[in-house]
């Protein structure tokens, strides 16, 4: 049973995320304060944690700052707090995504599970390490790209891979197999903070293939799903 941590001083908001999320198999811990969430999670290791920023006894940014000392918990911030330099500033901190209240139940149900799929993804990337894209060997741990020692062409050399083309990839492939939504993509690369926009995601990925694919006008493994979104192929 995956197991989340609220952390708010709301007692009925912690009431109503307790009924929703114990209703679909949640276990569910609470915490009125930064202390004690920060307690409570060492003595409850979550799977999840649900944050509120305006706590009374600290930010919640410094909760996240403690957390982060150990803790590889995907965090969702839930907040009043809706300024777009709240959201970076939590996000900088360790936030894996925001949610500003009131917030639709179904939604903040959606992004738990797909923080859930993305810490299972990179559960299983961290233990695959060395993923085959193309003609290349991608090592996940030391963020590197080798050109297989068999594969056809000139001798093994690296490929340069920048910070959001690490970011894109890491995201597609801890999701193989799976279409990954732009919008989703976009928000796991640069945040809920940054407005979507489409030409990014079709740039970057466009740069990836022409890197990684043996023929980049016809993608074998880093698919664009028209309208969708994007995929990647093992």
């Amino acid at each position: 049973m995956t197991r989340v941590l609220v952390v708010d001083d709301a007692p009925e908001l912690l009431r109503t995320l307790r009924i929703m999320l114990s209703a679909r198999q949640y276990e569910v811990v609470v915490a009125v304060d930064g202390a004690a969430g920060l307690d409570a999670a060492a003595r409850h290791v979550p799977d999840l944690v649900i944050l509120d920023l305006a706590l009374p006894d600290m930010d919640g940014t410094e909760v996240l700052a403690g957390l982060r000392a150990w803790s590889r918990a995907p965090v969702l911030v839930l907040s009043g707090r809706s300024e777009p330099d709240d959201m970076v500033n939590a996000l900088d901190a360790g936030a894996d995504d925001y949610v500003t209240k009131p917030f639709i139940p179904e939604v903040l149900l959606a992004r738990l599970r797909a923080l859930q799929r993305r810490a299972a993804g990179l559960d299983a990337l961290e233990d695959a390490l060395v993923v085959p894209i193309g003609h290349y060997s991608v090592d996940f741990t030391a963020k590197t790209v080798d050109k297989q020692v068999d594969a056809p062409g000139k001798p093994a050399q690296q490929v340069h891979l920048t910070r959001t083309e690490w970011a894109i990839l890491e995201v597609l492939v801890s999701n193989a197999g799976r279409l990954v939504p732009g919008d989703e993509l976009h928000r796991q690369v640069w945040g809920p903070a940054q407005e979507n926009q489409a030409s990014h995601l079709r740039f970057h990925l466009s740069r990836l293939r022409q890197k990684l694919e043996p023929e980049p006008s016809r993608p074998r493994q880093l698919i664009t799903e028209p309208g969708m979104g994007y995929r990647f192929q093992p």
